[in-house]
């Protein structure tokens, strides 16, 4: 089997692995936990809390009433999608920190719009708060992309030009 085939599969492995562990923990928030309930797991410092998200990411527009909204972010998930999966398919031939962050973020954003396909918002159930200072509440599809996000940008602060390289 050649390398690029093995990364591929490497790969599609990864996204399928955040979008898997996404689906059945939110499955199990919705059949565990009624909505606006929490289960503390670290007194004073982080609950399982069930809450649905009709907005972006850790609540950015959910309160915004137009109802465009839902299609806007829909449609941005899709655009995101393909430009994502495209960077991938291109970048897979070799194991590296950049098609891992893709992949991440291309199962959490799956895992995302899925939801958003399918209910019209996003369950969210990792709170972590201190005293009054309060994280919005997020999942494991949206620490998926932040992962991913950050091995991209730590690939492009410590990576090497290729002038580097040679030196």
């Amino acid at each position: 089997m050649s390398r690029l085939r093995v990364g591929r599969i490497f790969y599609l492995f990864v996204t399928l692995a955040a979008l898997v562990l996404d689906r059945l923990s939110k499955w199990q928030v919705q059949h565990r936990i009624e909505l606006h309930d929490s289960i503390p797991v670290i007194p004073r410092f982080f609950n399982l809390t069930h809450l649905e998200n009709p907005g972006a990411a850790f609540g950015i527009f959910s309160d915004t009433p137009t109802p465009l909204k839902l299609g806007v972010l829909i449609a941005l998930s899709a655009v995101a999608l393909i430009v994502v999966t495209v960077l991938l398919w291109k970048s897979s031939n070799s194991l590296s920190s950049t098609s891992i962050g893709l992949a991440l973020i291309l199962g959490g954003a799956i895992g995302n719009l899925w939801d958003r396909i399918l209910h019209h918002r996003v369950t969210d159930f990792l709170l972590f708060y201190y005293q009054q200072y309060e994280w919005p509440a997020f999942n494991l599809a949206d620490s998926a992309i932040v992962v991913g996000a950050a091995l991209l940008v730590l690939d492009l602060v410590f990576s090497k030009t290729p002038q580097e390289e040679l030196a």
